[in-house]
């Protein structure tokens, strides 16, 4: 075991991103307690929810496990943050969103839809039409756009600064500007968290991240409906909701309950469409076989009783799932399957215009 003045030196090659400053020097190491059997590092940071903490402890960890291995089960990282300030006056609310002018929703009624999927891809097939699109990965507890997008080992160290505000500078990848709750978190950490812990994140990562001018915000939500949606149909203008269904009967009862929250009083945000996801499955060697395993034409059904466009029926292929496992969104290749995509972006945009059309007049 490693007694405090080597550790304290061992920690002076750990600078806060922010700052520039390593984190002995500037006081973040607070405190260290070093026993034959226990080493506990206080760590503590003078902004509250420092967006840096966690990724600070994790280097703390790794540099003394690298120099030590026992000390990966020997050691306990505290981290203590600063109280909140006193509540200034109330003042217009600072937001980087400003400059974005469509924000959708994409919901599903119910988990395993392929609603993450489909997020991703009509994001890469909206830049591939010529717009400058974001991804905000609202779904807290199970994030999935850091991998749909091949940006996992994104580490969120930069900050820019605009109009006297520290903005997080978010991941791009094919065209596209990312953000997510994966960024600050281990991959094999489980996020417990209470529904206000989790819209607290959520606020932070809409409204201080730098996402400059935008024509769609694609906002990931979580299957079904409860605080997280909420939250963010409070902190942002949502121009409307793209909802994402299989044709399962189970899967459309829950996107009836979907479609009720987006309608309801104090909400009356326009659901723009519906798309059936895995409407059929082609087999690569019989390509003009169609497949219905999920049933037919359910989402169409449902669309046309709720009176809404069916945006797009996008069939069960195994490139696509192949390519968000490999951080490569189909619709980013030429492939035929990538036109399905486009063809859901048009309508999405088709939608969103037409909507705002009908608002202006």
């Amino acid at each position: 075991m490693m007694d405090k003045e080597q550790i304290a030196r061992l920690l002076q090659d750990i600078v806060h991103p922010e700052t520039g400053k390593d984190i002995v020097a500037s006081g973040i190491v607070e405190n260290i307690s070093a026993t034959d059997s226990r080493t506990v590092i206080t760590l503590a940071f003078a902004k509250a929810r420092d967006p840096f903490a966690l990724s600070i402890k994790r280097a703390v960890m790794a540099a003394l496990t690298e120099a030590d291995p026992q000390m990966a089960d020997q050691t306990t990282v505290i981290i203590k943050e600063a109280a909140p300030a006193p509540k200034a006056p109330k003042a217009e609310k600072q937001s980087s969103t400003t400059r974005i002018r469509h924000v959708i929703a994409v919901a599903s009624g119910k988990g395993g839809v392929g609603k993450s999927t489909v997020t991703a891809n009509l994001a890469v097939a909206l830049v591939r039409l010529g717009y400058r699109v974001g991804v905000l990965d609202a779904d807290v507890y199970g994030p999935s756009q850091a991998k749909m997008f091949g940006v996992e080992g994104y580490v969120p160290a930069a900050i820019k600064e605009e109009n006297g505000a520290e903005l997080i500078v978010p991941a791009e990848k094919f065209g596209v500007e990312i953000m997510s709750i994966a960024f600050f978190i281990r991959p094999d950490d489980a996020l417990v968290w209470r529904g206000p812990m989790a819209s607290n994140a959520l606020k932070q990562l809409t409204h201080q991240t730098a996402w400059g001018e935008l024509d769609y915000l694609l906002i990931d939500l979580p299957p079904g409906t409860g605080d997280v949606h909420l939250t963010m149909i409070q902190e942002l203008r949502i121009d409307g909701a793209v909802i994402v269904s299989t044709p399962q009967q189970v899967a459309l009862a829950d996107v009836v309950r979907g479609i009720g929250m987006f309608r309801a009083e104090k909400i009356e945000i326009p659901v723009l469409g519906i798309v059936e996801n895995m409407a059929w499955f082609t087999p690569a060697e019989l390509p003009d076989n169609r497949y219905y395993i999920f049933g037919k034409g359910g989402a169409a059904r449902l669309a046309a009783d709720e009176k809404l466009p069916l945006l797009a029926e996008i069939p069960l292929i195994q490139t696509v799932a192949e390519s968000g496992d490999s951080g490569f969104p189909t619709a980013a290749t030429e492939s035929l399957t990538a036109r399905y995509y486009l063809e859901l972006a048009g309508n999405v945009v088709r939608e969103t215009e037409a909507l705002k059309t009908r608002q202006d007049g």
